[in-house]
C-alpha cells in the first residue's frame, strides 16, 4: 500500500491530471467532461509507456502536448512563485514555467510509467456558490486491491469560457501550496536571488519528498 501511495502522488504531481471545457453552470456536464478527459489521458499514458523507455524526450513532449491545452501551467507556476513573481522579468517567468513542467517530468517520470494498475472515478463536481467561475471536482483513485484515495481538482474558467485545472489535492496534501512553500524557502536561502532559485528548481523538486506527506496523511 505504501508503494502505491507514493506512485499515486507522482501520477498527480507530474500530470496535474487533465480537465477541460464544459457547459457553463452545469455541474453534471463538468463532471462528465472531467471523467472523459481523465480516462483519455490515463489511456494515453498507458499506451505510451514504451515510448518513455525508447525516447524519454519524445515521451515528455507527447505528455506536454496533451496537457498544455487543459492545465494552466502558467497560472500554477505564478502561484508557486507567489509574491516573488513581482521581482521577475517576463523572460524569467517564461523560463520558470518551462522549468516547472520539466522538473516534474525529470523527477517523477520513471515512477509514473511503472505505477500499479488503478482506476479513477469522478464523484462530484461543484461550482462554487460565491464564484461561478471556479469549481471543485472530487475524485477517488481505486487500486486493484480495493484501496481508495481521495483527490480534488481545483478549477477555474478562463476568459474564453474554458475550464482549466489550477491545483490538485491528493489525500489532503495541497500540491500547489507545497511547491509555493518550497519556492519561498529557496528564495530565503538564496538571499532573494530569483534566477538562482529558477536555475536550481529541478533539484528543489527532487528533494521536496511530497510522497512522504501523502503517505503520512
Amino acid at each position: 500500500m505504501l508503494m502505491f501511495k507514493r506512485k499515486l502522488f507522482v501520477v498527480f504531481a507530474l500530470l496535474m491530471l487533465v480537465v477541460g471545457q464544459a457547459s457553463a453552470g452545469v455541474e453534471e456536464d463538468l463532471e462528465q467532461y472531467v471523467s472523459e478527459n481523465t480516462q483519455m489521458l490515463v489511456q494515453k499514458l498507458n499506451s505510451e509507456k514504451g515510448l518513455f523507455e525508447r525516447d524519454p524526450e519524445a515521451f515528455y513532449q507527447s505528455m506536454d502536448d496533451a496537457l498544455s491545452d487543459f492545465v494552466d501551467f502558467r497560472r500554477i507556476a505564478a502561484r508557486v512563485m507567489g509574491r516573488y513573481a513581482r521581482q521577475t522579468t517576463r523572460a524569467q517567468r517564461d523560463e520558470f514555467v518551462a522549468k516547472f513542467k520539466r522538473s516534474l517530468f525529470d523527477s517523477y517520470a520513471k515512477a509514473l510509467v511503472t505505477a500499479d494498475e488503478f482506476r479513477i472515478e469522478v464523484r462530484e463536481a461543484e461550482i462554487l456558490p460565491q464564484n461561478e467561475g471556479r469549481a471543485s471536482v472530487q475524485l477517488v483513485v481505486i487500486t486493484a486491491s480495493g484501496n481508495r484515495y481521495p483527490v480534488t481538482y481545483s478549477m477555474y474558467k478562463n476568459d474564453d469560457g474554458r475550464w482549466l485545472m489550477e491545483n490538485v489535492i491528493v489525500e489532503g496534501v495541497n500540491i500547489g501550496l507545497a511547491f509555493r512553500d518550497r519556492f519561498a524557502q529557496e528564495m530565503e536561502e538564496n538571499r532573494g536571488q530569483v534566477q538562482v532559485v529558477i536555475d536550481g528548481w529541478t533539484d528543489s523538486v527532487k528533494s521536496l519528498n511530497l510522497e512522504e506527506d501523502v503517505n503520512a496523511s
